[in-house]
């Protein structure tokens, strides 16, 4: 088990809908190999704060390893509109490299 886990569980105990905490447990749980620990996190955030921009990439990105392309690219796309929303152009730049390695279609930009 990583030894940042139960303390990033610990914040997360004491303000259940933070961000950095969840994004960062998706992260451990990401590199311990769990992929479906992670995912549950990458979820749980993306209901609490849609608006986290740094979400997507890393949701998109499991959700490819996972066998889940149709999933990414939605993952992708959606969080290209959360960019677009916050005038984060250089995230919207990287999810949209992400989503044309999968799908080269220019729709939906």
């Amino acid at each position: 088990m990583s030894k940042r886990l139960p303390l990033l569980q610990q914040l997360l105990e004491s303000n259940p809908n933070d961000s950095f905490a969840l994004f960062a447990i998706a992260k451990e749980y990401e590199g311990m190999g769990e992929p479906v620990q992670a995912l549950a996190f990458y979820q749980r955030l993306q209901t609490t704060n849609p608006a986290y921009v740094g979400l997507y990439y890393h949701l998109g990105k499991l959700l490819e390893k996972t066998g889940r392309p149709a999933e990414a690219l939605e993952a992708y796309r959606s969080g290209m509109e959360v960019a677009r929303q916050a005038g984060d152009q250089h995230a919207f730049s990287e999810l949209n490299a992400a989503r044309l390695e999968l799908d080269d279609s220019e729709d939906d930009l």
